[in-house]
């Protein structure tokens, strides 16, 4: 089995940065790089409405942004922008845009800005585009909710043009442009590295990752009849799953609502998740760690405890 690759999660760690030190969060990533990590991660809002906490606002500041359990005001800097940083300041760290909220985009923006910071950064650039979950945030943007998931499918299929052909046609039904030069391209010709996921392997998600994915990164943990319908779909069009990279999660358990969790639970969950085939795993350091002065050491513990368990 291949070595484990591992992601630091950088969205949402204010109880360890300062919500306005961004390049705190650039000088993270650097010390990740330092340490051994493969990847960073960045997810994105825009904007978010009054309905982000509807479902009740998360019982520890620390854990993950879920669909209604954040804060309105919770911080969100463009991800784009940031991993541009990032990208200036690193070397080997592939920068994972996760997720970016396409169809609150024209397919030839989010072409020109990924295509841009895929080859600034000479190929690390990895993208997870979605739909997302919040209608306020579409509505603020003036883009229809419940056409979210049609908007991304054009998204995809205009992209694919778009990195290949020079100039590129495109003819949906809400996007459409002919003859367009858009230069320069990305590293690759068939642009960034691709993955997609979501809670469940819906029909419409699988023709998307059988025709388009580089990975696979679902929320949460997938269940083996999603793992089989990824599998049986994959191999119905010539494809194999060992082909994507499946990434999983370092999950924290935390004691109570005011404490950070200990690292062993998030270490001895990867075990089961190896035996699945997962191979890339994102941990979010604010879970486990209340003081930015202890970062760079337990970047390296992360490291070399994940690789003494994998070994």
């Amino acid at each position: 089995m291949s070595a484990s690759k591992l992601v630091l999660v950088l969205s949402e760690n204010w109880t360890l940065t300062p919500p306005r030190d961004i390049r705190a969060l650039v000088e993270m990533a650097v010390v990740a790089e330092d340490a051994g990590f493969d990847a960073v991660m960045v997810s994105e809002h825009i904007v978010l409405g009054p309905s982000a906490g509807a479902g009740g606002v998360m019982g520890n500041p620390r854990d993950y942004a879920m669909p209604g359990n954040q804060d309105p005001a919770m911080p969100w800097p463009s991800s784009l922008v940031l991993l541009s940083a990032i990208a200036a300041a690193t070397s080997r760290l592939r920068l994972a845009a996760c997720a970016v909220i396409a169809p609150l985009r024209h397919p030839l923006l989010l072409a020109r800005e990924l295509g841009t910071l895929d080859l600034l950064s000479e190929g690390r650039l990895v993208v997870q585009p979605t739909v997302s979950w919040h209608r306020d945030e579409y509505e603020a943007l003036g883009v229809p909710f419940n056409r979210r998931g049609v908007l991304l499918d054009e998204h995809l299929a205009a992209w694919e043009g778009l990195w290949r052909d020079t100039p590129s046609s495109f003819a949906g039904e809400h996007y459409s442009f002919e003859d367009v030069y858009l230069e320069p391209k990305a590293w690759r010709p068939d642009g960034p590295r691709l993955w997609l996921g979501g809670e469940s392997v819906h029909d419409r998600l699988l023709r998307r990752i059988v025709r388009y994915a580089h990975g696979f990164h679902p929320l949460g943990q997938p269940s083996d009849d999603d793992l089989t319908l990824l599998r049986d779909g994959l191999s119905a069009e010539g494809r194999d799953l060992s082909e994507l990279e499946l990434v999983g999660g370092m999950r924290a358990v935390f004691p109570d609502d005011s404490s950070p969790s200990p690292l062993e639970p998030a270490v001895a969950s990867l075990a089961a998740q190896r035996a699945r085939g997962f191979t890339t795993f994102c941990i979010k350091p604010s879970q486990f760690i209340d003081e930015i002065a202890r970062y760079p050491a337990w970047c390296r513990e992360v490291v070399e405890r994940v690789g003494a368990a994998g070994a």
